[in-house]
């Protein structure tokens, strides 16, 4: 192996561990990370609206809505729904369209540290750095990193922007209404406007209110 071949290596084995790193780095409560996403536009000159909210400053309803719209099961898994992971491989290989089985360490770990877009190399980066995230973070802190990097819009990120946005009000102060478009409209927020929802957003934003007040034991990791 020549020397540059060697460096090669290196470079590429260090970018590998550095999201492992980091993530022991995001675990401390003062870190306020950033997404691959803000990045982006901060170097392509775009700017971006982000104002970080610690966990008890969000609105606990907020926070059932997204957890029982993108992550029912949040509480109970180790970063990974096995058992929604297990129905995608196996519609994969019978040749049908695969659905959703992101958990939010999983789609916490994307926004950090990789990349948009269906892409199996990024499926496996992502499994196991969200198992790691994890492990190494509580949930608390799990759910308050996602909630302030994920993305509700062009340029805009967190929930507290995400609801000054849209409904000019904060974090802290959203109704349930409120609360349930902004869940529904994360797979996809230039698609779904959560202040301008149609009909289908309207009955998806219902369906996960309900959802969200019979949460019950669901969010016990989260509230005790």
């Amino acid at each position: 192996m020549t020397d540059r071949v060697r460096l090669v290596v290196i470079a590429l084995g260090g970018l590998l561990l550095l999201p492992y790193a980091l993530v022991i780095v995001y675990a401390l409560p003062f870190i306020h990370p950033v997404s691959t996403l803000m990045v982006a536009d901060l170097v392509t000159f775009q700017g971006y609206d982000r104002r970080w909210v610690p966990f008890d400053k969000i609105a606990p309803v907020l926070t059932r809505s997204v957890m029982m719209s993108e992550d029912g099961q949040f509480c109970a898994h180790d970063g990974v729904d096995w058992v929604q992971m297990r129905g995608v491989v196996q519609d994969a290989l019978d040749g049908e369209a695969t659905r959703g089985a992101s958990t939010i360490p999983m789609q916490t770990a994307k926004n950090l540290f990789l990349w948009n877009g269906r892409n199996i190399i990024r499926k496996v980066l992502e499994v196991p750095l969200a198992m790691w995230a994890d492990l190494v973070w509580s949930k608390r802190r799990m759910m308050e990193i996602y909630l302030n990097v994920a993305e509700w819009g062009p340029g805009i990120y967190g929930i507290e922007a995400a609801a000054r946005y849209h409904f000019g009000v904060s974090a802290a102060n959203l109704s349930q209404r409120q609360a349930g478009l902004l869940a529904v409209a994360l797979p996809n927020p230039f698609t779904r406007v959560a202040s301008k929802p149609g009909r289908g957003m309207q009955r998806l934003s219902s369906v996960v209110e309900r959802r969200a007040r019979a949460a019950g034991e669901y969010i016990k990791c989260l509230y005790d």
